[in-house]
This record gives C-alpha cells, sequence and structure tokens, in this order.
C-alpha cells in the first residue's frame, strides 16, 4: 500500500461509493481520463496536489493517475477532507493522501511538506499554501518545478502578489480564472453549496431574512442570487465601486458593514480578504446574530477579537455551530470556526459544476508538460475553454448553432457596412 496518513483505512468501502456517485456526473473529466488511459501525457511524472479531498477531487486524482502521474494528495483545508474518501484513494486507487478532517496546524503543514519532499515538478493548489510554502522554504526543489495550477480567487491574488514582487519562480496557469471554472464554479457551485452548508448547520428558514453578503464577485453573486431566490432580503457589502454599483442594479441593498451589521440575521464572507467582519461590526449586531465564511481561508471573519468580546463561549450547540455571549447579553453564532462553510457543514460543491473545473486543471496539467512557459501567472489556454464547454454542453444533449462563411466573413472585416 502506498504511504498515506488517513483516519481510517476501513471507511475505504464508503468512500468508494460516494466516489462513484459522483464520477457519474462527471462525464467531461471521464472523457479526459479516458484519452489519459490510452495516450499517458503525464507518464513519470511526479505530482503534488493541495486540495479540498472530496469524491470530486477523487475523480481528477484518478485521472492524473490515468495519465501517468506519480501522484501525492494533501488536504487544503483541515474541515474539508471526506476520510472515507481519503481511505478508498489509498485502498481501491493506489494513490498517496495526507489528509485528515480536523488536522490541527501543525499536521497540515507537514502534510504540505510531505506533498513538497515528494520532489513534484508540476504543483496543484487550493489557496496556493503549497507554492508558498515551496518557495519559501524549498528553493532547491523549486528549481525542478516546471509549473503549477492554482484554482482558487484567493490564490490568485496570492500568486500575482508574489509575480509582482519577483518572489514567484514557477510558471503557474490561473485556473480560477478560466470561464468554465469562475462562471460555474463560482457562481452556480459556491452560491448552492454555501446554502447548503448554512442551512445543515443552523436550519435557518430563508424567507423573511436579512442575509449581509460580504463582496460580490462571482461566489458572492451566486449566493446572493440564491438567497433571494429562497426568499431572502439580501443585503451587499463591497469596497469595489463598479462591483457595488452592479449588486445594486441587479435589486440588492448596498451598503457598508457598520450600517449592515445592526440589520442582518445572517452574515456570510465570500470575499478573499482579511478581517471582513471584525469588532466595529460585532459590536453592532442583533442578538442570535450569525456568522459564517465562505472564501477559502477563516480568516475574513476576526475570530480572535470576538473570543476576546466573549464573556462566555458555549462550543457546538449544534454541529458546526458555537454561541460566543457578549457582555449585554447578545450571542453572535459563528459557523465552522469560520472555515468554508460549504465544506465544513457540507459537502461543497456539486460534482456536476467540479466536472468543469476539474477537466480544466488536468487539461492544463497536460498543456504545461507539453509547453515551456515562462514564469507569470497565465491564463486558461482558450482553445481548453472551448473543448470544456462544448463536451459539456454534449453531455447535457444541447447542441448550438455554428457560424455560417457568410457571418464569419463579416465578423472578421471591417469593410462591409449594415
Amino acid at each position: 500500500m502506498v504511504k498515506h496518513h488517513i483516519k481510517n483505512i476501513n471507511l475505504a468501502d464508503q468512500g468508494k461509493k460516494r466516489i462513484e456517485w459522483a464520477d457519474n456526473d462527471m462525464p467531461v473529466l471521464q472523457a479526459v481520463r479516458e484519452r489519459f488511459e490510452k495516450d499517458k501525457p503525464l507518464n513519470g511524472k511526479k505530482m503534488s496536489a493541495c486540495l479540498h479531498v472530496t469524491a470530486e477531487t477523487a475523480n481528477l486524482a484518478r485521472t492524473l493517475k490515468a495519465g501517468g502521474a506519480d501522484l501525492v494528495l494533501v488536504a487544503s483545508n483541515p474541515l474539508s477532507t471526506q476520510d472515507d474518501v481519503a481511505a478508498s484513494l489509498v485502498r481501491d486507487y493506489d494513490i498517496s493522501v495526507f489528509a485528515v478532517r480536523g488536522e490541527d496546524n501543525n499536521t497540515y503543514y507537514d502534510h504540505i511538506r510531505t506533498a513538497i519532499e515528494h520532489g513534484p515538478v508540476i504543483t496543484m493548489d487550493d489557496g496556493a499554501d503549497l507554492v508558498s510554502t515551496l518557495h519559501a522554504d524549498y528553493p532547491e526543489i523549486a528549481k525542478n518545478v516546471i509549473g503549477s495550477m492554482e484554482e482558487t480567487t484567493t490564490g490568485i491574488i496570492r500568486l500575482r502578489a508574489m509575480h509582482k514582487d519577483g518572489a514567484l519562480k514557477i510558471p503557474v496557469f490561473a485556473v480560477n480564472d478560466a470561464e468554465t471554472k469562475y462562471l460555474f464554479d463560482n457562481r452556480y457551485g459556491t452560491g448552492q453549496s454555501t446554502v447548503d452548508g448554512i442551512i445543515r448547520a443552523t436550519d435557518f428558514l430563508v424567507a423573511g431574512k436579512k442575509v449581509v453578503v460580504a463582496g460580490y464577485g462571482w461566489c458572492g453573486k451566486g449566493f446572493a442570487m440564491r438567497m433571494k431566490g429562497m426568499g431572502a432580503n439580501v443585503i451587499v457589502t463591497e469596497v469595489h465601486p463598479i462591483k457595488a454599483l452592479e449588486a445594486a442594479m441587479d435589486g440588492f441593498w448596498v451598503m457598508n458593514m457598520e450600517e449592515a451589521a445592526p440589520v442582518g440575521d445572517l452574515f456570510v464572507t465570500i470575499t478573499g480578504d482579511i478581517h471582513v467582519i471584525r469588532q466595529e461590526h460585532f459590536g453592532r449586531m442583533k442578538d442570535g446574530a450569525i456568522v459564517a465564511n465562505s472564501g477559502h481561508f477563516n480568516v475574513e471573519i476576526n475570530i480572535d477579537q470576538l473570543e476576546e468580546m466573549a464573556v462566555r463561549k458555549r462550543e457546538q450547540i449544534r454541529d458546526n455551530v458555537d454561541e460566543y455571549q457578549l457582555q449585554d447579553g447578545r450571542r453572535i453564532f459563528l459557523l465552522a470556526n469560520g472555515r468554508l462553510i460549504n465544506l465544513a457543514a457540507a459537502e461543497g460543491h456539486p460534482a456536476s459544476v467540479m466536472d468543469m473545473s476539474f477537466a480544466t486543471q488536468a487539461l492544463t496539467t497536460e498543456y504545461m508538460v507539453s509547453h515551456q512557459l515562462s514564469v507569470a501567472v497565465h491564463e486558461v489556454p482558450e482553445e481548453i475553454e472551448e473543448w470544456i464547454a462544448k463536451a459539456k454542453l454534449e453531455s447535457m444533449g444541447i447542441t448550438i448553432d455554428e457560424l455560417t462563411e457568410e457571418q464569419k466573413q463579416y465578423l472578421a472585416s471591417w469593410e462591409m457596412g449594415t
């Protein structure tokens, strides 16, 4: 059996069922895996991936291995690991996994170091913790890495900052910025799964409540849309004037967090930035306010300040719910320790959405192996995006029109008038 650190190998039977169930709804990734099995585009290449260890990710791992990759998979979030899936990947698919749900911070980084010490030539990241650790602590290994894939907004922000500062040493594909990723994974995946996690954790009735959405990027748009559809009065907070204007013209209330704090029943951060909700906001919230995060890291809510303000804390009054009582008796409920609510309290994105995101991951990995790229943050090639979109449409039984030769000529010409 391959090297691993998981919770319990005996959970593998249930994990395999979960992996196979997700695979049923991932036809595009299936098509990629079938070709990879024949062509072996990653043959002999060592890979290290720091991703959410879920059933959908398992099917990506199977695809990379089918392509010939020697893969080590570690968790990108301590509360997102599905322990039964990790067990099945080790037992049934012979993939090295180092991930235990609820692992502490030291174990989390021990696993990342294990993945780096595997000596990868390709890495795959969900939040850039692997790549940043690689750059900081393993410069000799970094020299041999031909590139990486990053699939989160937070990770892309970090990597672009590294490139701007001259610290980035490897090419990176901004998988998160692929249209087949952010238009669908972020808007529909995060939108639906965030609602799912909140309801599972709280049994919260959405209709009639005031829901504050911090951030109107693609994830925030998706969540706000679904909350509105379920009858909530949605308030959006933003720092970007164009996004704030868009939210207002989409029919949402827009205000700053200080104004929203005493109004909201539920607060959800989806920004990718630090301390979006902090002491001055907690101090204005109503009794019973619920606070959750659906951004990648648990830094969007200043939990340390909430701890300092509380005179009493009751942990796990429900699964994934902690109660903080303030000096004046008001209670604030924090969900999932500020971790990703859609993965900590639910199952993450539906497989159908991850089908496109993970097909993009697999195909950009293949592209990276066959092309020499400059050190920069690169966009996913358009031909990969188009292939995935067409394959997804085909799997849904949808056909679209094609341009006639006359139409192509018209679009390419400046000489033809109206």
